[in-house]
Formats: C-alpha cells, sequence, structure tokens
C-alpha cells in the first residue's frame, strides 16, 4: 500500500571519504535536484539525522558503524539494539530502519538500516543497497509523520561501498534507486517497500555486476496499493 507524502522539504546530503564514491554520485544524481554531494566525513555534516549502514543485529562494530559509535558514544549502540528488539524482535530485515534518538545537538536521530545480516558481508550481487536506502527514506516519512517537522535534514554515506564491497558505480546507481523512489509517495510499510522493490529490480540483481545501470524506481501507477 501507498500514502501520500507530505510535501516538506528534505535537505539531503551525499558525504563520503571515498572519491570514487562521490564521482559516482556525482553522475548518478546529475538531474536530481536537492541533492548536495560532498567528499569528507559523515560526522561533519550538520543535519538532523545520519544514516548509518547496519547489520541485522545492529550491532556497531565496523565501518561508519563503528565511527558513529565512537563519535556519539556506546549509548547509541544499546538505543538502536533495543529498538530493533522492541520493533523488528531482535533482527532487523534488509528493506528497512530504525530511527532513535542520537543524544546530540546535531544529529538529532540516527537512522540504522541494514545492508547485510551480518558483519562484513560481501552484498556487491544483491539490491542491498536500494533497498536500504528506500528504508532509511521510509523511516524519515514514518518519524515525521510522528512528530511533523522534526527531520529536515538527513546524511547518507556510500551505503555497501566499503564493508560490502559494492563497486562505486552500483552503489551510487542503487542509491539513485532508492531515493527517487520516495519522491512523491512512501509506502505504508516495509513489507510492501522490500516486495514492491525486488519485484521491480528482479532483473536489474540476476545481471553482472558491470552491467549494472542506473534503473528507474517502479511506476507510481504499478505500485501496489
Amino acid at each position: 500500500m501507498t500514502v501520500n507524502r507530505p510535501q516538506s522539504p528534505l535537505k539531503v546530503v551525499l558525504a563520503d571519504l571515498n572519491a570514487d564514491v562521490v564521482e559516482a554520485w556525482r553522475a548518478a544524481f546529475a538531474d536530481t535536484p536537492g541533492i548536495e554531494i560532498r567528499k569528507g566525513s559523515i560526522l561533519r555534516q550538520n543535519v538532523d539525522a545520519w544514516v548509518s549502514p547496519t547489520n541485522s543485529r545492529g550491532r556497531m562494530d565496523g565501518g561508519v558503524d563503528a565511527a558513529i559509535k565512537r563519535h556519539l558514544g556506546a549509548g547509541i549502540q544499546l538505543r538502536v539494539q533495543r529498538a530493533i528488539r522492541d520493533r523488528f524482535a531482535g533482527s532487523l530485515p534488509v528493506g528497512s530502519a530504525v530511527c532513535v534518538p542520537s543524544g546530540a545537538v546535531s544529529p538529532k536521530f540516527l537512522i540504522s538500516t541494514p545492508t547485510m545480516e551480518s558483519s562484513a558481508q560481501n552484498v556487491s550481487e544483491t539490491l542491498n543497497v536500494a533497498l536500504a536506502c528506500a528504508a532509511a527514506f521510509q523511516a524519515i516519512h514514518q518519524q515525521n509523520r510522528e512528530a511533523p517537522g522534526s527531520i529536515t535534514s538527513v546524511a547518507l554515506v556510500g551505503m555497501g561501498a566499503r564493508t560490502g564491497r559494492v563497486p562505486a558505480r552500483v552503489c551510487a546507481n542503487l542509491m539513485w534507486t532508492g531515493h527517487t523512489l520516495f519522491q512523491d509517495h512512501c509506502f505504508e510499510g516495509y513489507d510492501d517497500l522490500r516486495s514492491t522493490i525486488v519485484a521491480q529490480l528482479d532483473d536489474l540483481e540476476s545481471a553482472p555486476v558491470e552491467q549494472r545501470v542506473r534503473i528507474a524506481p517502479p511506476e507510481r501507477s504499478t505500485a501496489r496499493r
């Protein structure tokens, strides 16, 4: 089921230290308005929410997760894992996310969305980056439905491009797909999100990595209702 998204602007910052990821973003998002692309650490982005690629258990023991835990303190992992336990029985499926208070002034929230089930898993042959990116925006919309205007800006890194070993160009293309899916509407829940993306992009997942190009998200007219 889809629902209309509230028409409020959301500032989206894509920030990464990897120059290849930044270059790939510039190509993938070249015709997408409202996106700021920066070479630099997500820890330096002054926004309402950071998005951290994680694993299904919310263990912040590597990559961006570990850097964010060092920056925000060990309590952030406890909040993420408590949310996963309360809302997803302890295991967060790929294509889902949790949004928790960060305990800091900036960012106010941390959105954790898994690109992999276990730590250090190779996800280069999957659609996990598109699912994770879309789930992050779903979490923003859900948070803003509960507390309107609480997230007006968000920063994301190159999801899966480091620990998940997703090539920079593929990462950028899949993130473009996940972002574009939510420009005009959002899904009622994560189950519809996952099933729609997987059904529409099945041909992309079966293609060799080097042949994967930017793929448009599901047409609004064919999205599940």
